[in-house]
């Protein structure tokens, strides 16, 4: 290769790396701060290429999407002095880069826990005043916004916004947690001692209902069939008498006979009665 050739290769190259070191790509995650001598120059880039001075001027880039953030159970105490450990995670993003650059060195990790300090303060605030049915009854909404109200404004000044935080996990310490079970037991046991109770009471009282019910309708049953017996006796004897009137002969027989099947042909009996009594009187007259 000549030496006009190498010196033109070489210039090719020094202006293709003093390109790339001028050139800087913002993505549209992304945000980016340009620095000039460690000192903070523009902050507010749009997605796309964008140019600095090499050795002069440096970018650092920032992921500008929503951030997700675990955190270990934490305790707090309730209104009602009761400890709760509770699980949570926090959903946030930068707003601010270069707040968040000059509050955090740019270290994420940093805000992370700068974000989790602000947020167990919040919670902490939230919680103490409320009970513990209150804290798991408690809408997401009212929940979220009690916390915001508590940390916002700690939290704007890391040049970042809060965009929610959910509680994964409620439990009570094991120790309290055994005593609160008992507590539970108890007062089921006391309940349905109580339902069982009620329930007998109401058993008695309906039986006792269906009782009276009952006696009073055989008490009624039993006197119209006494007044319906009654009546049905008198329409007999008034037929019987109408019929012995108009027929005393063949009554005075009909009477006789039953008499005669009621007293004589029993085995074992003995009837004593004088042959010319009333009693054999029709023996006499079919003799004739």
């Amino acid at each position: 290769m000549s030496r006009n050739a190498f010196q033109v290769l070489a210039g090719i190259l020094l202006v293709a790396w003093l390109a790339s070191a001028s050139i800087f790509t913002v993505k549209e995650t992304e945000l980016a701060i340009k620095f000039r001598l460690r000192e903070i120059v523009a902050t507010d880039y749009e997605p796309g290429l964008h140019f600095k001075l090499p050795w002069i001027e440096a970018v650092q880039q920032f992921d500008r999407r929503v951030l997700t953030r675990n955190y270990p159970a934490e305790p707090f105490l309730t209104s009602e002095g009761k400890i709760l450990n509770v699980d949570f995670f926090v959903k946030w993003r930068i707003s601010d880069v270069g707040q968040f650059y000059l509050a955090t060195n740019g270290d994420e990790e940093a805000a992370a826990g700068r974000l989790a300090e602000i947020v167990k303060d919040g919670l902490k605030g939230v919680i103490a005043k409320r009970t513990i049915q209150q804290v798991v009854a408690a809408a997401r909404t009212e929940f979220i916004g009690d916390i915001l109200q508590f940390s916002g404004t700690s939290v704007g000044q890391l040049g970042i916004t809060l965009v929610d935080v959910r509680v994964k996990r409620i439990d009570l310490p094991e120790e309290v947690s055994e005593s609160v079970y008992n507590r539970m037991r108890q007062n089921f046991a006391r309940q349905a001692a109580q339902l069982r109770a009620e329930g007998d009471e109401q058993a008695q009282r309906i039986r006792a209902e269906a009782e009276r019910e009952r006696t009073e309708l055989l008490a009624n049953g039993n006197r119209d069939a006494d007044v319906i017996r009654g009546e049905g006796d008198a329409q007999a004897a008034l037929t019987y008498a109408r019929a012995y009137g108009r027929y005393p002969e063949f009554f005075s027989l009909h009477r006789s006979l039953e008499a005669y099947r009621n007293s004589i042909g029993q085995p074992n009996d003995v009837l004593v009665i004088a042959p010319k009594g009333e009693f054999f009187k029709h023996f006499k007259q079919s003799g004739r």
